[in-house]
């Protein structure tokens, strides 16, 4: 194990979640969005989950439904992502991956419409009333979803765990740099480890239940 794979503050404790990031079947499949990488980690994403279920929220990217629909910048967004609508690809590609899907319940969905989980919602009030302390980050994309996942919890307060062989990319190069970037602009506030580490250190079973 490298020095740099270990968790700068100790053990992560009974109230933590796991907050898997878009891990939908329109990342996995044959899209203008797929993640060629997504297979690549997702036995690491299954282990985390397995372990557990019941402190997993998997947030599900919303896209717009038609072109031309959304706010500001994001309705031009869609007009050159008019491929990715919901309208284009079926609502059904929206679902989470099925070995993912196999877990809710107990786990449980968490939709947004933006990159970010934290804009426009009330999910920090939900972890906060839950007594959430930390948040451990998997999915994709390391350079868009993840980073805003990552900043927010960061911005919030929540000690952030982020998991460097759980999380994926469609972009060699940027991938790399914010890999570079966690680990070193944001080396106190955020934790980079593999599963192996995390799993050492959160054992299954730990707690049950998720945030109402």
């Amino acid at each position: 194990m490298s020095k740099k794979d270990e968790l700068r503050y100790g053990p992560v404790g009974a109230e933590a979640i796991h907050l898997c990031v878009d891990m939908q079947r329109m990342f996995a499949e044959d899209t203008d969005w797929k993640m060629p990488w997504l297979p690549r980690v997702l036995p690491n994403v299954v282990a985390i989950t397995a372990a557990h279920p019941a402190r997993t929220v998997f947030t599900r990217f919303i896209p717009a439904s038609a072109p031309g629909h959304g706010f500001g910048m994001w309705r031009r967004y869609y007009e050159r992502w008019s491929s990715m609508t919901i309208d284009e690809i079926g609502s059904d590609m929206i679902d989470l991956v099925p070995n993912l899907a196999r877990f809710v319940p107990p786990a449980c969905t968490f939709d947004k419409y933006v990159y970010s989980p934290w804009i426009g919602s009330d999910l920090h009030a939900q972890l906060r009333a839950a007594g959430v302390d930390t948040v451990i980050v998997t999915g994709g994309e390391t350079d868009v979803c993840v980073l805003a996942t990552v900043l927010g919890a960061v911005d919030w307060g929540f000690r952030v765990v982020l998991m460097t062989d759980a999380i994926c990319s469609s972009a060699d190069e940027t991938h790399d740099s914010m890999m570079t970037i966690y680990a070193n602009r944001f080396g106190q506030q955020v934790e980079c480890v593999t599963t192996e580490t995390l799993l050492a250190a959160w054992p299954g079973g730990t707690r049950t239940g998720l945030p109402p």
